[in-house]
């Protein structure tokens, strides 16, 4: 049976040099007209919801309309800057191996859970090199829902299609940094390994309810050990 491991990107994997909210910025002065007072929290959260509540907070109403030009316009942002990713943005520590040795196990399918719409999360993956160690096709993005957990049985659908395995809570493991990971795996069907590598600490997140806590992923046995036994 393989085990279909569904990583976060941001701060569990990589960090891309802080121009996520610039371009969210730029993007919304460029379509608004003006710069926004306050651009949504984004750890842990989804595209979608984060372009939501940035437009409502301004008194806009985001309509599908809207939410496709802002979209677009932010795939279209984050591919022309690809370069200040590479620039600017790292692999955080230990990752490379976690990835490389996972992607060599063939009872492995490694690929995203994340809030990042796919266009964004290719961009800043091809930007570090870390591209080749995911199936891409069977991740679930930051335009797939407004909240993570059913994106989790979305991933395993996908994966299931191409696979024909069944991918269930027993088979499948996400890996992130926040308390919105966590709930993602608890309420959408997943075994969930947590990694202090962003701003919530250990601690925050066994409260949050994480089984397995890791301070980061510089153990290359510790990480692939706590995966397939999470």
């Amino acid at each position: 049976m393989r085990t279909l491991v569904l990583w976060d990107i941001d701060h569990t994997l990589i960090n891309a040099g802080g121009i996520s909210a610039d371009i969210y910025a730029t993007v919304f002065h460029r379509l608004i007209g003006h710069r926004p007072a306050k651009v949504a929290a984004m750890a842990g959260r989804t595209d979608l919801a984060i372009t939501t509540e940035t437009l409502s907070h301004h008194g806009i109403d985001p309509t599908p309309a809207l939410l496709a030009s802002f979209t677009t316009a932010l795939a279209e942002a984050f591919a022309s800057r690809s370069h200040d990713i590479a620039a600017r943005g790292h692999v955080l520590p230990g990752a490379h191996a976690a990835l490389k040795t996972l992607a060599a196990r063939p009872d492995v399918i490694q690929s995203a859970l994340t809030g990042n719409m796919e266009q964004i999360a290719r961009v800043k993956l091809t930007a570090l090199a870390l591209t080749d160690y995911f199936d891409l096709d069977v991740g679930a993005y930051g335009m797939d829902g407004i909240e993570r957990p059913p994106l989790v049985a979305l991933a395993q659908q996908r994966a299931s299609r191409k696979y024909g395995d069944d991918f269930t809570p027993s088979n499948t493991v996400l890996i992130g940094d926040t308390p919105h990971d966590v709930r993602a795996a608890h309420e959408g069907g997943a075994r969930v390994v947590a990694v202090a590598t962003g701003a919530t600490p250990a601690p925050a997140l066994r409260l949050s309810g994480a089984e397995q806590v890791l301070e980061d992923l510089t153990d290359t046995q510790r990480v692939v050990r706590s995966i397939l036994n999470a």
